[in-house]
């Protein structure tokens, strides 16, 4: 970093938040997408807006690349720095401003982890809805700015359905504040919408105003094992068109089975094709009365055994095997590529088959769980070394089928992980060339400098 530029970062964040030494940049050359590395320049911990918007005026004069990061929990490339710069690290914006039960909603910093706002709102009889799988961690302005869904996604929605208003910096240097505090509220353009899922690419958010639901007075759980995910998949349509809307409804295939129930040892049957984890929440009778229809569903679609928890600790264990899928067969190698699409409901299990043949033809073992009520499958690809280039290319090809299929198949390349660097080559393929070029012209309207986590979206 040159030394004017060095020197005016530790006055605005001061000495001890600003780092450029090779120990300290080495964790923030990577995030959670073991194939994407890349070091920036310094790192530096902002405190608040004041200083967040020094820094990104600060760099737009020297045309110094900015790249807005959280816990970099992420699974698509979205903050490491390609073009190395300044990585504006958020995680000391950790404070919950506010709970107002009265409005049902919160106000937090973006370095407020998803658990921690979850925790809070329970605290006030309040559920935050968003459900990532890397809740513990992942910040709520990663959440938004990558559009998180997770497990209650079918039921409850994914995070833009709960995003009333942000405070953001453009790469200007500006402060901008979008929406508020109201559900209805049409002036103007809905910049609100757009800041959400736009992965630091637009502006850096540093206040967020968030919608809380009354939480619900009862949950519960089940679990169906089928011979295989086609039977699972005819389930799932018919617990759907049954008129349900189930919490949760997650599927696992054979190799995630196997490969939960070695890590956990949760008494899972390892001899089915295809887990489905079905619950509701709601009113106690409410809930009794879905799972009931929902183990029936799954009975008459050929299930092989239906359980449903009779204990809270029972259902909490249930709801820990899903969690806990990737982890799980992360176990079996060094290196554990995770990926996303999604289809229609309706095609999943042709989805399934598909990588499955994917797979095969290109010689790599691939196992898929996912979130069976919205479609979204997580095919996941585990290499015996990281030097191991032959497969990882031949994963890498599997993995350009897989979302070429997806969009065949009318879905996309990505339900929630987000684009980043990783799909950035397949969204033209979904999009067209005249979405992508409108997605620049958007881009150069907020970033007319390109300095904000320049080669991912609209870059």
């Amino acid at each position: 970093m040159q030394a004017p530029v060095r020197a005016a970062l530790k006055s605005i964040v001061g000495d001890a938040h600003y780092r450029e030494t090779d120990g300290d940049l080495v964790p923030f050359s990577r995030d959670a997408t073991p194939l994407f590395t890349a070091r920036p320049d310094a790192v530096v911990f902002p405190a608040d807006t004041q200083q967040v918007s020094a820094v990104l005026s600060l760099a737009a004069r020297y045309g110094i690349p900015v790249v807005p990061r959280g816990a970099g929990s992420n699974l698509c490339a979205a903050t490491v720095a390609l073009r190395g710069g300044i990585v504006l690290a958020l995680t000391r914006l950790d404070r919950i401003l506010e709970i107002a039960p009265a409005e049902l909603l919160a106000r937090v910093q973006p370095g407020v982890t998803s658990t921690a706002l979850a925790d809070a709102a329970t605290h006030h009889g309040l559920l935050w809805a968003p459900d990532p799988g890397s809740r513990t961690v992942a910040t709520i302005g990663g959440t938004i700015a990558t559009n998180a869904g997770g497990l209650r996604g079918l039921k409850y929605g994914v995070t833009r359905d709960y995003v009333l208003g942000l405070e953001a910096v453009l790469p200007t240097g500006e402060v901008l504040r979008t929406g508020g505090r109201l559900h209805k509220d049409v002036a103007g353009y809905d910049l609100t919408r757009l800041l959400t899922g736009s992965e630091g690419t637009l502006a850096v958010i540093t206040e967020a105003t968030l919608a809380l639901r009354p939480a619900p007075r009862t949950s519960g759980t089940g679990v169906a094992y089928f011979p295989d995910l086609a039977a699972a998949g005819r389930a799932v349509t018919a617990i759907i068109s049954g008129g349900l809307l189930p919490a949760t409804l997650e599927f696992l295939d054979r190799p995630y089975i196997r490969a939960v129930e070695a890590f956990a040892g949760l008494g899972l049957r390892t001899d089915a094709g295809a887990l489905l984890l079905f619950g509701d929440d709601g009113e106690p009778d409410t809930v009794t009365h879905a799972l009931a229809r929902m183990s029936d569903a799954c009975t008459s679609h050929g299930a092989l055994e239906v359980t449903t928890a009779a204990r809270v600790a029972e259902a909490e264990a249930l709801l820990a095997a899903r969690r806990c899928a990737l982890p799980a067969l992360s176990r079996l190698g060094a290196l554990t590529i995770l990926e996303d699409a999604s289809v229609p409901r309706p095609r999943i299990a042709e989805m399934v088959q598909r990588i499955e043949d994917i797979a095969e033809r290109h010689g790599v073992t691939i196992a898929t769980f996912g979130h069976a009520g919205d479609g979204n499958l997580h095919p996941t690809c585990v290499i015996g070394s990281r030097e191991d280039t032959e497969t990882i290319a031949r994963a890498e090809h599997a993995f350009t089928d897989i979302f070429t299929t997806a969009i065949e198949l009318g879905g996309t390349i990505t339900g929630e992980h987000g684009v980043g660097a990783a799909k950035l080559p397949y969204l033209s393929a979904q999009l067209g060339p005249d979405q992508v070029a409108l997605l620049r012209r958007v881009k150069d309207a907020f970033d007319p400098a390109g300095i904000l986590n320049p080669g991912k979206l609209g870059s």
